[in-house]
Protein backbone atom coordinates (compact mmCIF):
# COMPACT_ATOMS: atom_id res chain seq x y z
CA UNK A 1 0.00 0.00 0.00
CA UNK A 2 2.91 2.58 1.06
CA UNK A 3 4.51 1.86 -2.70
CA UNK A 4 1.06 2.76 -4.57
CA UNK A 5 0.60 6.03 -2.56
CA UNK A 6 4.13 6.85 -3.51
CA UNK A 7 3.77 5.46 -6.57
CA UNK A 8 0.55 8.21 -7.18
CA UNK A 9 2.79 10.98 -5.75
CA UNK A 10 5.36 10.74 -8.22
CA UNK A 11 2.87 9.92 -11.01
CA UNK A 12 0.75 13.29 -10.12
CA UNK A 13 4.04 15.23 -9.44
CA UNK A 14 5.07 14.33 -12.91
CA UNK A 15 1.09 15.19 -14.45
CA UNK A 16 1.44 18.84 -12.35
CA UNK A 17 5.05 19.20 -14.58
CA UNK A 18 3.80 18.34 -17.60
CA UNK A 19 0.70 20.58 -17.65
CA UNK A 20 2.38 23.79 -16.13
CA UNK A 21 5.56 23.75 -18.72
CA UNK A 22 2.81 23.12 -21.61
CA UNK A 23 1.42 25.69 -20.88
CA UNK A 24 4.47 28.09 -20.81
CA UNK A 25 5.16 26.35 -23.86
CA UNK A 26 1.83 27.74 -25.20
CA UNK A 27 2.05 31.15 -23.89
CA UNK A 28 5.70 31.47 -25.85
CA UNK A 29 3.97 29.87 -28.78
CA UNK A 30 0.85 32.74 -28.72
CA UNK A 31 3.32 35.93 -28.69
CA UNK A 32 3.96 34.97 -32.61
CA UNK A 33 -0.01 35.42 -33.11
CA UNK A 34 0.19 39.09 -31.62
CA UNK A 35 -0.07 41.90 -33.77
CA UNK A 36 3.26 43.14 -33.04
CA UNK A 37 4.93 39.94 -32.83
CA UNK A 38 8.51 39.36 -31.11
CA UNK A 39 11.75 40.06 -33.03
CA UNK A 40 15.49 39.52 -32.16
CA UNK A 41 18.71 40.93 -33.88
CA UNK A 42 22.67 39.39 -32.15
CA UNK A 43 25.54 40.61 -33.44
CA UNK A 44 29.48 40.40 -32.62
CA UNK A 45 30.75 43.83 -32.47
CA UNK A 46 34.58 44.07 -32.02
CA UNK A 47 34.24 40.44 -30.09
CA UNK A 48 31.17 41.15 -27.62
CA UNK A 49 27.72 39.69 -28.51
CA UNK A 50 25.24 42.39 -28.79
CA UNK A 51 21.41 41.21 -28.73
CA UNK A 52 18.11 43.49 -28.85
CA UNK A 53 14.82 41.62 -28.40
CA UNK A 54 11.81 44.09 -29.07
CA UNK A 55 8.30 43.51 -30.70
CA UNK A 56 7.58 44.78 -34.00
CA UNK A 57 4.48 47.28 -34.41
CA UNK A 58 3.13 48.06 -38.22
CA UNK A 59 2.36 51.33 -39.14
CA UNK A 60 -1.12 50.46 -40.29
CA UNK A 61 -2.01 53.38 -42.03
CA UNK A 62 -1.34 55.75 -39.21
CA UNK A 63 0.63 58.72 -38.28
CA UNK A 64 3.32 57.56 -36.33
CA UNK A 65 6.16 60.22 -35.42
CA UNK A 66 4.36 63.01 -33.23
CA UNK A 67 0.99 61.55 -32.74
CA UNK A 68 0.75 57.18 -32.24
CA UNK A 69 4.59 57.81 -30.81
CA UNK A 70 4.22 61.46 -29.23
CA UNK A 71 7.83 63.38 -29.56
CA UNK A 72 9.05 64.35 -26.25
CA UNK A 73 7.66 61.37 -23.94
CA UNK A 74 9.34 57.84 -23.20
CA UNK A 75 8.47 55.46 -25.70
CA UNK A 76 9.15 51.42 -25.25
CA UNK A 77 11.08 51.82 -28.42
CA UNK A 78 8.53 48.87 -30.29
CA UNK A 79 5.47 47.19 -28.94
CA UNK A 80 4.78 44.65 -26.07
CA UNK A 81 7.24 44.46 -23.22
CA UNK A 82 10.32 46.65 -23.28
CA UNK A 83 12.73 46.20 -25.55
CA UNK A 84 15.72 44.79 -23.72
CA UNK A 85 19.81 44.78 -24.63
CA UNK A 86 22.24 42.30 -23.52
CA UNK A 87 26.02 43.13 -24.48
CA UNK A 88 28.46 40.33 -22.97
CA UNK A 89 31.25 42.93 -22.07
CA UNK A 90 31.67 46.85 -21.37
CA UNK A 91 31.08 48.45 -24.65
CA UNK A 92 31.03 52.18 -25.52
CA UNK A 93 27.81 54.23 -26.96
CA UNK A 94 28.85 57.67 -27.95
CA UNK A 95 31.47 58.27 -25.36
CA UNK A 96 30.13 56.60 -22.73
CA UNK A 97 30.28 53.24 -21.05
CA UNK A 98 27.50 50.96 -20.96
CA UNK A 99 28.33 48.20 -18.58
CA UNK A 100 28.28 44.21 -19.32
CA UNK A 101 24.32 43.33 -18.51
CA UNK A 102 20.98 43.37 -19.79
CA UNK A 103 19.14 46.37 -20.16
CA UNK A 104 15.76 47.88 -21.04
CA UNK A 105 16.14 50.18 -23.94
CA UNK A 106 13.73 53.10 -24.12
CA UNK A 107 13.87 56.12 -26.15
CA UNK A 108 12.38 59.66 -25.99
CA UNK A 109 12.16 60.48 -30.02
CA UNK A 110 12.15 64.28 -31.05
CA UNK A 111 12.15 66.08 -34.79
CA UNK A 112 15.63 66.58 -34.42
CA UNK A 113 16.94 64.25 -32.22
CA UNK A 114 16.35 60.76 -29.72
CA UNK A 115 17.43 60.21 -26.64
CA UNK A 116 18.04 55.76 -26.13
CA UNK A 117 17.54 55.24 -22.55
CA UNK A 118 19.26 52.20 -20.93
CA UNK A 119 17.79 50.99 -17.77
CA UNK A 120 18.36 48.40 -15.50
CA UNK A 121 14.64 46.89 -14.92
CA UNK A 122 14.95 45.34 -18.03
CA UNK A 123 12.16 42.87 -17.56
CA UNK A 124 8.77 44.74 -17.58
CA UNK A 125 5.80 45.60 -19.75
CA UNK A 126 5.98 48.49 -21.80
CA UNK A 127 7.31 51.73 -20.14
CA UNK A 128 4.67 52.34 -17.36
CA UNK A 129 7.16 51.53 -14.74
CA UNK A 130 9.69 53.18 -16.03
CA UNK A 131 11.75 54.53 -12.85
CA UNK A 132 14.19 57.28 -14.39
CA UNK A 133 16.41 56.31 -11.52
CA UNK A 134 17.18 53.24 -12.61
CA UNK A 135 18.98 54.43 -15.88
CA UNK A 136 22.44 53.47 -16.29
CA UNK A 137 23.09 55.17 -19.05
CA UNK A 138 21.52 58.16 -21.69
CA UNK A 139 22.92 59.06 -25.17
CA UNK A 140 21.80 60.59 -28.44
CA UNK A 141 20.42 59.16 -31.42
CA UNK A 142 20.14 60.74 -34.68
CA UNK A 143 16.88 60.38 -36.72
CA UNK A 144 16.56 60.94 -40.70
CA UNK A 145 14.09 60.47 -42.91
CA UNK A 146 14.44 57.30 -44.79
CA UNK A 147 14.32 56.78 -48.89
CA UNK A 148 12.65 53.54 -47.59
CA UNK A 149 9.10 53.08 -45.78
CA UNK A 150 9.15 50.16 -43.24
CA UNK A 151 5.62 49.15 -42.47
CA UNK A 152 7.17 46.94 -39.30
CA UNK A 153 9.35 48.33 -36.81
CA UNK A 154 12.80 47.03 -37.61
CA UNK A 155 15.45 47.06 -35.55
CA UNK A 156 19.20 46.39 -37.42
CA UNK A 157 22.47 45.77 -35.69
CA UNK A 158 25.66 45.42 -38.20
CA UNK A 159 29.16 44.10 -37.29
CA UNK A 160 30.30 47.49 -37.25
CA UNK A 161 27.81 47.84 -34.55
CA UNK A 162 25.71 50.36 -36.34
CA UNK A 163 22.10 50.55 -33.98
CA UNK A 164 19.26 51.20 -36.50
CA UNK A 165 15.83 51.75 -35.44
CA UNK A 166 13.44 52.13 -38.95
CA UNK A 167 9.97 53.11 -38.88
CA UNK A 168 7.83 54.34 -41.41
CA UNK A 169 9.51 57.12 -43.08
CA UNK A 170 12.24 57.55 -40.18
CA UNK A 171 15.47 55.97 -39.02
CA UNK A 172 16.98 56.65 -35.95
CA UNK A 173 20.82 55.54 -35.22
CA UNK A 174 23.65 55.06 -32.82
CA UNK A 175 26.54 53.20 -32.64
CA UNK A 176 28.09 50.57 -30.27
CA UNK A 177 31.36 50.52 -30.23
Amino acid sequence: MKQFKTFSNVLLAMAFIWLTSSGLMAQDKDKNKRPSPPAQVTNTVNGTTVTIDYSQPSVKGRTIWGDLVPYGKVWRTGANEATWIEVSADVKIGDKTLPKGKYSMFTIPGEDEWVVIFNSTWDQWGHYNYDKSKDVLRVKATPLKSAKFSEQFTIGLSEDGVVNMDWANLSARFDID
